[in-house]
């Protein structure tokens, strides 16, 4: 028994290990591409092309004016510009929407509201419909969190002038940043997929993806590559990699960006991280077999595959936490015994060559200070954050988890939006708002118990002096009952 848990454990940690250092693969092309300029339109444009904004909502009546008023404020030729309000609603934003769309339309904008009752396909069937009757070459997509900038179509429609681009996506920036050490974690998180992932990919000529959000289409990708599908939960990346295997080539312009709210309570972010979760290991599952029958070279297919199935590292880092503990206690029991692990090495080999796996530790922390280090001055402090970033990431393992299995047993699921509060300013406030989640979930019962087990076990680490085991059972207990109290709290405060 001893040797079987061991031996798990060690895989789990083979695992974490492969999924950490492709961080420094990263890092080796950040580098590598220094010298690759950003991309730049290959000529002007003539004239103007006909654009399609697309703003697909459900239930956004705190955000809703915010948006469609932003959106109306872009610096684009009024009779160049549609406007579609793809209202899937059941509340009162339907006739705030609908008030918006007469208000704006009054003014000389070409702005439909298309409200459907029965949210077939959800977001992807809101944007098919919506395609269905659009009149524009190209289309761009924002969703009820994103408060677009004035320049945005001027700054990206001008790339399609090169006929073989079929999308454009910028980086996303944080309207509330700064409003809670949650929201913090979570710009860190998401400024290492966007200046590392995204940037790098794009230079490197790997796939990227379009992130749902903040971005345009051409039309015609979107028709040649099968269209929108709604049998994941992640539209996007689904779209985005069928349209690249199709040929069609995509810009990141990191140095384009578009303003979003970061979800404030925590609830909201477990619904938003599950759905991206499970759409990505779904979308794996649906286009992998493609990936790899595809032309593309080993290591664009060896990219691709790490791009799709990184979520899987979660029901691991499951594995690797409940494992530690009895790891430490076989370690002190075991160790003096002659008998060896499986018969190839002794214990204490075993756990000397477990160290080197810190390395992955090292490689996600180079990872996410490059990536601050390309965008903020004041970087060096932003870092102070990356404990906290790793805990909370630890905590999530749990709401992860059951989204990859959900995933990979093919059991389907509704399409949560994540809810908006118009949270902006320090002095904004979300908890006595609708939408607010209020159920608790058996998730949180799970995590606490964690945080309860590393309890105990900090307290075996302490009792057999297995000092370096402290910081990670610490990190686990921070990031599995913060993650559980939070949930507690914010469900419970209304």
């Amino acid at each position: 028994m001893e040797d079987i848990l061991l031996a798990v454990y060690f895989l789990s940690l083979c695992v974490l290990f492969a999924f950490g250092l492709h961080g420094l693969v990263m890092i080796y092309y950040y580098h590598k591409t220094q010298k690759v300029v950003h991309a730049t339109p290959v000529a002007s444009l003539q004239e103007l092309p006909v654009v399609t904004i697309q703003l697909p909502f459900y239930n956004e009546l705190y955000v809703v004016d915010r948006l469609v008023e932003a959106v109306c404020a872009i610096d684009y030729p009024k009779d160049r510009l549609e406007i579609q309000l793809l209202d899937d609603s059941t509340d009162e934003t339907v006739e705030i929407s609908r008030r918006l769309a007469d208000r704006f339309s009054a003014e000389g904008f070409d702005i439909k509201h298309i409200h459907r009752t029965n949210r077939q396909g959800y977001k992807a069937g809101a944007l098919k419909e919506g395609l269905a009757v659009a009149k524009g070459e190209f289309i761009a997509i924002f969703d009820a969190d994103f408060v677009p900038k004035k320049d945005f179509l001027r700054k990206t429609v001008a790339y399609f002038t090169d006929s073989k681009v079929g999308m454009v996506q910028t980086r996303w920036e944080h309207l509330n940043e700064d409003y809670s050490f949650l929201t913090k974690a979570q710009a860190l998180a998401l400024d290492g997929h966007f200046v590392i992932e995204q940037q790098i990919r794009h230079k490197a000529g790997f796939f990227i993806n379009f992130n749902g959000t903040a971005g345009v289409w051409r039309k015609a990708t979107i028709e040649d590559a099968g269209n929108w599908q709604s049998d994941t939960l992640a539209e996007d990346l689904d779209l985005s990699y069928r349209a690249q295997l199709r040929g069609w080539r995509f810009v990141f312009l990191n140095d384009v960006t578009s303003p979003a709210e970061l979800p404030a309570d925590i609830n909201s972010l477990k619904t938003q991280q599950f759905r991206w979760t499970k759409g990505a290991v779904e979308t794996a599952k649906k286009l992998l077999p493609s990936v790899w029958r595809s032309p593309l070279s080993l290591k664009h297919k060896l990219e691709c595959t790490v791009h799709l199935t990184s979520n899987i590292v979660f029901p691991f880092i499951i594995m690797v936490a409940f494992l530690n503990v009895p790891i430490v206690v076989i370690k002190n029991t075991a160790e003096q015994s002659p008998t060896q692990l499986f018969g190839l090495m002794s214990y204490g080999d075993f756990y000397s060559l477990m160290s080197v796996f810190v390395l992955a530790s090292i490689s996600t922390f180079l990872f996410y200070m490059y990536a601050q280090r390309a965008i903020h001055l004041d970087w060096q402090r932003r870092l102070l954050l990356f404990p906290v970033f790793m805990a909370g990431s630890m905590g999530l393992a749990v709401n992860n988890t059951r989204a990859v299995i959900e995933a990979l047993i093919g059991k389907k699921s509704e399409f949560k939006r994540t809810p908006k509060f118009a949270i902006q300013q320090a002095n904004d406030q979300w908890k006595k708002k609708r939408y607010v989640q209020t159920k608790v979930s058996w998730i949180v019962v799970v995590e606490l118990a964690f945080a309860a087990y590393f309890v105990f076990g900090i307290a075996s680490s302490f009792r057999y002096l297995e000092i370096a085991a402290i910081p990670f059972q610490l990190m686990f207990l921070f990031g599995f009952g913060t993650v559980g109290i939070l949930s507690l709290r914010h469900a419970l405060n209304r």
